[in-house]
C-alpha cells in the first residue's frame, strides 16, 4: 500500500477500492469521488481494520446519509438488546452507527459492533474515557485521553467525534454569552468540566496533532464536535456556536494536512428561519467539509414526537447543504430509545435525507419516488411494499383491512380516483355499485 489514508491516496491521484464502491452507489465515476476526497470536500470514513465495512461517502454531490446513535448507558445495562438496533439499524440501510456507549463492558459491544456491521461505525470516545480508565473525571490525564483514541482506531472505528474546538477561548466565549440551557453536548459538557476542574487546555486541543497522527495511522475519519451546539431555539447562533466553528474550520485545514478527512459537526435546536445561513455559513468557514448535523430539531416543546421536529429540521438542513443527518428518536430527552424507537427514527431520517436529496438533484433520487408512483397507478402492491423505505408498516396497514377491490384500499374503494381514472382513460366503462 502506498498511501495512508484515503485523502492520501486521493491527493497522489490513487483510486481505492472503497472509492470504486462509493462510486457505484452514488452514481457517478471514481475519479469524481478521488478529486472531491482530495479537496476534503467528501469523506470516506474507512478504517483499516474494519473489514466487514461496505464504504459509504459522505459530502459534496452525494446521498445524504443517516446515522443511528445507540449504546449501553449505566441505566440500561443490556448489551443484546443494543445488538438488536444495530441488527435493525443495519436492516433499514442507515449508513452510519454510533456507538455511545458509557458504562460496561464497552470495548466488547463495540467489537462485536464492527465485526458485524457493514455500515460505519463512529464513536465518542470522551464518553468510554471514565469507564475504560476506571478514574473520576478530573483524574484523567491528557496522555490517558489520547490512549482511548488509539484504542478506538485499533478496534476499527471508523469515524471519531474529538471535541477539539472547545478551547480556552472559546470558553471564554460561552461563560460571556448568557445561555439558556448551557453546553447539552454530552462529551462537550465533560471536557468543559475536566478544563474548569483541572485549569488546564482541552487535551484534544492542545495535544491535537498527535490526536490527527493516531487518526492517520488507522485512517479514521474526524468529526469535529461541536460542543457549543445550542441545545435550545433560544440558543442558536449565538457567540459561543459561531466563535467555536470558526475554531473548527482551523482545526479542518490541519487536519487535512496530515490527510485526515473531516466532517464538521453542527446543531442541534435551531428556528427554521435560521437553518439555511446556519448551512451557509458552516461551509463557508469549514472550506465545504461535509457538515454532520443532529435535527436540528425545529421546535422545543414536543417532546415524545422529536423525531418529527428533527425530520422537519433535517430536511431543510440538508436541501441547504448539509451532508449526513443523526437520526433523533421519539424518545429524546426522555429515555434511551427501545427497538421500537430506533425504528421510527431511523424512517423519520431517511423521509427527511431524501426529501432534501431530491430538492438537490441527487441522481437516483426523483427517479425512486417514479417508480413508487408508477406502482400506485398500477396497484401493484407488492411493488409498492418493496420501494417503501419502510416495507413492513404499509403492509400491515394494507393488509389489516382488506378492500373489497384490489385496485383499492379501504379509504376510497371503488371511489378510487386512480381505479376511475384508469378505467375512464383504457375507454372502460366506471361502475361503483356492482
Amino acid at each position: 500500500m502506498n498511501y495512508t489514508t484515503q485523502m492520501d491516496a486521493a491527493k497522489k491521484g490513487i483510486i481505492t477500492e472503497q472509492m470504486r464502491v462509493v462510486a457505484e452507489k452514488e452514481k457517478l465515476s471514481p475519479e469524481i469521488i478521488m478529486e472531491r476526497i482530495a479537496k476534503g470536500t467528501v469523506a470516506v470514513p474507512a478504517n483499516k481494520n474494519h473489514l466487514s465495512l461496505s464504504a459509504e461517502g459522505v459530502g459534496e454531490g452525494l446521498r445524504t446519509k443517516i446515522n443511528v446513535n445507540l449504546g449501553i448507558s449505566r441505566d440500561c445495562v443490556n448489551y443484546d438488546i443494543e445488538m438488536e438496533k444495530v441488527k435493525a439499524a443495519v436492516k433499514m440501510k442507515a449508513e452510519a452507527i454510533m456507538d455511545l456507549s458509557s458504562y460496561g463492558k464497552t470495548r466488547e459491544f463495540r467489537k462485536k459492533l464492527i465485526e458485524y456491521s457493514p455500515a460505519m461505525i463512529g464513536t465518542v470516545p470522551m464518553y468510554d474515557a471514565i469507564g475504560h480508565l476506571d478514574k473520576e473525571l478530573k483524574d484523567i490525564t491528557a496522555k490517558e485521553f489520547l490512549d482511548v483514541i488509539r484504542a478506538h482506531a485499533e478496534e476499527g472505528v471508523d469515524f471519531m467525534t474529538i471535541h477539539a474546538g472547545i478551547n480556552r477561548r472559546t470558553a471564554e466565549i460561552f461563560k460571556e454569552s448568557g445561555r439558556l440551557t448551557n453546553i447539552v453536548s454530552r462529551g462537550g459538557s465533560l471536557i468543559y468540566a475536566w478544563m474548569e476542574m483541572t485549569g488546564n487546555e482541552n487535551p484534544f486541543y492542545e495535544y491535537y496533532d498527535e490526536v490527527l497522527d493516531i487518526l492517520a495511522e488507522y485512517d479514521v475519519t474526524i468529526s469535529i464536535g461541536d460542543a457549543c451546539r445550542p441545545g435550545s431555539t433560544h440558543d442558536a447562533t449565538d457567540a459561543a456556536q459561531i466563535t467555536e466553528l470558526v475554531e473548527m474550520g482551523i482545526l479542518t485545514k490541519r487536519a487535512w494536512e496530515k490527510n485526515v478527512q473531516v466532517m464538521i459537526e453542527g446543531p442541534g435546536h435551531m428556528a427554521l428561519n435560521e437553518i439555511q445561513a446556519n448551512m451557509v455559513l458552516e461551509k463557508r468557514l469549514c472550506h465545504n467539509a461535509p457538515f454532520y448535523v443532529l435535527g436540528p430539531l425545529v421546535t422545543d416543546i414536543a417532546p415524545g414526537y422529536d423525531h418529527i421536529t428533527s425530520a422537519i429540521g433535517g430536511a431543510i438542513a440538508a436541501a441547504s447543504g448539509a451532508d449526513f443527518l443523526c437520526y433523533v428518536t421519539p424518545a429524546e430527552h426522555l429515555r434511551l430509545p427501545d427497538l421500537d424507537d430506533v425504528k421510527e427514527g431511523i424512517v423519520a431520517a431517511k423521509i427527511a435525507a431524501h426529501a432534501a436529496d431530491m430538492a438537490k438533484g441527487v441522481p437516483g433520487a426523483r427517479e425512486w419516488d417514479e417508480c413508487m408512483s408508477k406502482a400506485r397507478k398500477e396497484f401493484d402492491w407488492e411493488r409498492m411494499f418493496s420501494l417503501a423505505i419502510d416495507p413492513e408498516k404499509p403492509r400491515r396497514y394494507f393488509e389489516s383491512t382488506p378492500p373489497e377491490d384490489k385496485h383499492t384500499c379501504t379509504m376510497c374503494g371503488k371511489m378510487c380516483a386512480m381505479r376511475t381514472m384508469n378505467k375512464i382513460m383504457d375507454g372502460e366503462c366506471v361502475e361503483l355499485n356492482k
